[in-house]
C-alpha cells in the first residue's frame, strides 16, 4: 500500500540531492545546504564526503534554534554575516535567508500546491475569469502569493509577522511585482477571515498554511487545535462556487484522515488528502524513488475538474 502523497512540483534552482540520519542536503541556487530533518530516520545515499561539501551547515544549540557555519571557499553568499542570496524561479525571485530556526524563507514542498493553483487559474481562465481572486492566510514570506500575482491573480496576503510581511515585500520587489501588484496586509489572519464572512468578500482561492501556535499583532492567541475548524469553515464560506481551499500543516500531531473529515464538513466539493513530499534527485538517477515527508495537506474544490483537486 502506497500512502496518499502530492510530490513537490519541479521548482527551478532547487533540489534535494540526499537526506537521512536526520539530515537533508538541498541546493538553492549557487549554496549547498545541510540541515536538519526529524522525518529522514533512514540512511543516507550519498557519501560523507558530498555531505561534507555543503557550503552552509546548521548547528543546532537547543530546542529553540541554533546556528549557520560556513565552509571554507563556500559562494561569497554564504560566508557573510547574514548570508542572503537570490533563487530565480521561472518568473519569480525569492530572498534566500538562513535563519536561526533552520527555515530559509521558502519551502519547496509547497511547489504541488503551486502547482494546483496554476491548473486552477487555466480554467478560470478558460471559463472567461480574466483576473482571479486569491486570499494567502499565514502567507509567510508570500511565495505562493508571488507566484500567484506573477501569473495573473489579484492577491491578498495576510501575516500577522511584520519581519515576514517586509520579506514578502522584498520578494515581491525581487520579483519585478510593483507597490501595487497584490494586497500584503499585517494582520491577525482569523481576525481577517472573520471580517471578510462579515462584508461578503469572495475568492477562487483560499491558501491556508497555520502554525500550531501564534500571536496576531494585538496579542490574538492562535492555537491549532482550538481555531483550525472554524478557519476551515471560513475559507469554506468566503469560496466562490468554482474555488479551491488548500491547507498546510507541518510538525502536528494529527493525520491526513482528520483534515479529510474536517474538509468534509463543509459540503458540496471533493477532498484529497495526504502528505506533502519531495523527491530526491537521486531518484532521477537509476535508484528507486525516495520521498521526503514535508507535512500534511489537503485541498478541498467545488466546480472544479478533479485534476484540479489532485494537482494533476
Amino acid at each position: 500500500m502506497q500512502p496518499s502523497i502530492f510530490p513537490s512540483a519541479p521548482l527551478p534552482g532547487y533540489s534535494l540531492l540526499d537526506s537521512g540520519g536526520g539530515e537533508k542536503l538541498e541546493r538553492f541556487g549557487p549554496v549547498l545546504l545541510r540541515r536538519p530533518d526529524p522525518q529522514s530516520l533512514w540512511r543516507p545515499r550519498l557519501t560523507p564526503s558530498a555531505w561534507d561539501a555543503a557550503d552552509l551547515s546548521f548547528v543546532r544549540e537547543s530546542d529553540r534554534g541554533g546556528r549557520w557555519e560556513s565552509r571554507q571557499g563556500a559562494p561569497k553568499e554564504a560566508r557573510s554575516e547574514s548570508p542572503s542570496w537570490k533563487l530565480n524561479a521561472g518568473a519569480a525571485s525569492f530572498i534566500i535567508k538562513p535563519t536561526p530556526f533552520k527555515h530559509v524563507g521558502l519551502f519547496p514542498e509547497q511547489a504541488s500546491n503551486w502547482a494546483a493553483i496554476e491548473s486552477l487559474r487555466l480554467e478560470l481562465s478558460a471559463a472567461g475569469v480574466e483576473r482571479p481572486r486569491l486570499l494567502n492566510l499565514f502567507g509567510y514570506t508570500g511565495a505562493a502569493s508571488v507566484l500567484a500575482a506573477k501569473a495573473g491573480w489579484d492577491v491578498t496576503h495576510v501575516d500577522a509577522s511584520k519581519t515576514a510581511i517586509t520579506w514578502t515585500v522584498d520578494n515581491a520587489e525581487a520579483s519585478g511585482l510593483g507597490r501595487s501588484g497584490m494586497r500584503v496586509i499585517c494582520e491577525d489572519a482569523m481576525r481577517f477571515a472573520r471580517r471578510e464572512v462579515r462584508r461578503e468578500s469572495h475568492y477562487h482561492a483560499v491558501l491556508l498554511d497555520p502554525p500550531h501556535y501564534g500571536r496576531g499583532p494585538k496579542g490574538e492567541v492562535w492555537q491549532l487545535e482550538d481555531h483550525l475548524a472554524e478557519l476551515v469553515e471560513t475559507a469554506g464560506a468566503i469560496a466562490l462556487p468554482r474555488s479551491m481551499v488548500v491547507l498546510s500543516t507541518y510538525a502536528v500531531g494529527y493525520s491526513p484522515l482528520a483534515f479529510q473529515n474536517l474538509f468534509a464538513g463543509l459540503g458540496d466539493g471533493t477532498v484529497q488528502a495526504g502528505e506533502l513530499a519531495i523527491p530526491e534527485a537521486l531518484s532521477d538517477s537509476g535508484l528507486a524513488p525516495r520521498y521526503l515527508p514535508a507535512g500534511f495537506c489537503a485541498r478541498w474544490a467545488r466546480g472544479c475538474m478533479h485534476d484540479v483537486a489532485s494537482g494533476g
